[in-house]
């Protein structure tokens, strides 16, 4: 079993800042591609930021500058550090990574449960 848990979101003022954690556990070979997607109230999940195992990124535009993904393959852990959050921010955020469970098994995806951003004065 592979299991995903994310961590870190909460209630935050606009301007303020979050630090969102997502930790990978199981039977784990490799992790390759992780990311972090989220979902506001009445619209569809987008994706918000990518990073390769070698550590290449990519961002929505709405969120460059201002967020910064990153991981620690040692502790098969994905992190979204989010700096001056907007009302706009709030969302569900979920992140999921592309996983060998085994050398002989093909990637498979999966995903996190979420977590909750609300930003808001």
């Amino acid at each position: 079993q592979v299991q995903l848990v994310e961590s870190g979101g909460g209630l935050v003022q606009p301007g303020g800042s979050l630090r969102l954690v997502c930790a990978a556990s199981g039977s784990i070979f490799s992790i390759k591609t992780m990311a972090w997607y989220r979902q506001a109230p009445g619209k569809e999940r987008e994706l918000v930021a990518d990073i390769t195992r070698s550590s290449t990124t990519s961002y929505a535009d709405s969120v460059k500058g201002r967020f910064t993904i990153s991981r620690d393959n040692a502790k098969n852990t994905l992190y979204l550090q989010m700096n001056s959050l907007k009302p706009e921010d709030t969302a569900v955020y979920y992140c999921n990574a592309l996983i060998r469970r085994r050398l002989q098994d093909p990637k498979s995806l999966y995903w996190g449960q979420g977590t909750q951003v609300t930003v808001s004065s």
